[in-house]
């Protein structure tokens, strides 16, 4: 979809469908409302009564022009009370709005600059939000089936101040990086199992890197795994015909910094639980258990040119959990990287043994932060739901940053509490830790084991495991399928890092 901004006269400019934001409440309208409301004799404002349209939230109020104005249609979107305005009600509101025109099977569509003016909110972070919206809203993953004709094909924001154009394209640059790489963690975690398999991650880290002299990565084999001592990673692959890889991507900087960042994404390419089998319902999605790993692909693919003043590290280690006469067994002992012994009493808690290795690598690169993303825990689901991340950490300072870029990019987290009492509960009687806990909070002791892996680096743990995938239509843009979430917020943080 061709976005741009362009100076026009609103009731000139010849489209599809003209969009217009509506407050709760507001006693006056826009000057854009009045102007278009003007250029049809009133009847906007008449027929919008009429209706009873209030303006709340995600509302819309849609109708013809009758040729009064070039616009062939008008579209009002409830935008909610200006006090609660947010950047996610633009994107919402946005949203909504393509939605509606794609439904329509409309190819044009132009829009105001929702919520300018509001405190807070510049003109090039509303754009940045309309273009998350917009693009987000469009997607689909038809790989599998007969391609359908996507529209609109055109989104213009118009009617904007001259002052404000620059700011505005600079918005519509950094909105198009944001849902370019969330778009691509969705077609990753989208794929099914068959063809998104270890070695397939591993090529989709070279093709990124292809070209970009920013950005070099690293690939270590079985044999050298092996020779790292990475047991966590090694034993969660040996049920499986397809061998395991340690990915290590690395983005620097054009200007040398001291500042470095590590992300480390969960990349179990399928779960189907190992010798603790999953129930056959439980494993239909288990696709989406590398969506820590596409989050970290997707920052990668468009990091070179959002060009975040720190380095950055990108590592995953890509394995396959499944059931053979070579898999892992409970009560099997593992060695991982740190040479800490971790007794397995359940091969289906298989993603925090891959990531005691990639963390404690990630550890040896000497970053001032690291965060990894993981689908990691049932347990995080029943505690917050579909939507929200648990945000788990060692350092309040990088909590609240990451949770502060969370906020920014519309996406949920919930801190939850690394409750020292509890760091027996991971304890072993053969080895010196057990990869489950008790029965009760289950994602707080996962959280838990993974902080053996850090030593003292800051580090911020996201449970994604509920809003990696959806399994129903949350919102506007967020549709039955992989999310992508996670992209814009680690994007968001390392723009501010």
């Amino acid at each position: 979809m061709d976005i741009s901004v362009r100076k026009e006269d609103l009731t000139k400019y010849a489209c599809d469908l003209l969009v217009l934001g509506a407050f709760l409440k507001e006693k006056e309208s826009s000057l854009e409302f009045a102007q278009v409301n003007e250029a049809l004799e009133g009847k906007l404002a008449t027929f919008m009564k009429e209706d009873k349209f209030k303006a709340k939230e995600g509302s819309t109020f849609l109708m013809r022009t009758h040729g009064k104005i070039a616009a062939k249609r008008i579209l009002v979107v409830g935008l909610g009370e200006k006090e609660s305005c947010t950047l996610e009600s633009v994107r919402q509101a946005t949203a909504t709005s393509l939605g509606i025109a794609k439904g329509l099977g409309l190819k044009s569509i132009a829009s105001v600059l929702h919520a300018t003016g509001i405190e807070g909110l510049t003109a090039a972070d509303c754009a940045q939000a309309m273009v998350e919206g917009s693009e987000l809203a469009m997607y689909s993953f038809d790989v599998y089936k007969k391609p359908k004709k996507i529209s609109p094909v055109r989104f213009d924001l118009i009617s904007v101040p001259a002052a404000q154009l620059r700011q505005i394209q600079k918005g519509i640059q950094i909105g198009e990086l944001m849902a370019r790489g969330t778009l691509l963690a969705r077609d990753l975690v989208n794929t099914p199992a068959q063809d998104m398999y270890p070695g397939k991650l591993v090529e989709h880290a070279r093709a990124i890197a292809k070209g970009k002299g920013t950005i070099r990565v690293k690939v270590y084999d079985t044999q050298a795994l092996v020779r790292m001592g990475a047991g966590g990673i090694l034993g969660v692959a040996r049920g499986s015909d397809h061998p395991p890889f340690l990915v290590h991507m690395v983005y620097k900087p054009k200007k040398a910094t001291k500042k470095r960042v590590a992300l480390v994404g969960k990349a179990v390419t399928f779960d189907s639980g190992g010798l603790s089998l999953k129930p056959a319902d439980y494993m239909t999605t288990m696709k989406v258990d590398m969506a820590g790993a596409a989050a970290v692909l997707g920052v990668f693919d468009v990091i070179d040119e959002l060009a975040p003043e720190c380095e950055v590290h990108g590592i995953f280690g890509a394995v396959e959990n499944m059931p053979s006469g070579k898999a892992m067994r409970p009560g099997d002992v593992l060695i991982a990287m740190n040479k800490k012994s971790i007794e397995v009493l359940n091969t289906d808690a298989e993603g925090r043994l891959t990531l005691a290795d990639t963390l404690n690598f990630a550890v040896k690169q000497k970053p001032q932060a690291i965060i990894d993303l993981a689908t990691l825990t049932g347990a995080c689901m029943v505690a917050l739901g579909e939507e929200i991340t648990g945000l788990m950490s060692n350092n309040d300072d990088l909590a609240g940053q990451v949770s502060s870029a969370a906020e920014t990019a519309g996406e949920k987290v919930w801190r939850l509490p690394l409750e020292k009492n509890y760091k027996k509960l991971v304890k072993s009687h053969v080895a010196d830790l057990q990869n489950v806990g008790s029965r009760w909070g289950g994602a707080l002791t996962a959280g838990l084991f993974l902080e053996e892996f850090v030593e003292k680096t800051p580090w911020v743990h996201l449970d994604i495991a509920g809003p990696a995938y959806a399994e129903r239509d949350i919102d506007p843009y967020t549709k039955k399928g992989a999310t992508g979430h996670g992209v814009r917020t680690l994007l968001a943080y390392l723009k501010t890092f």
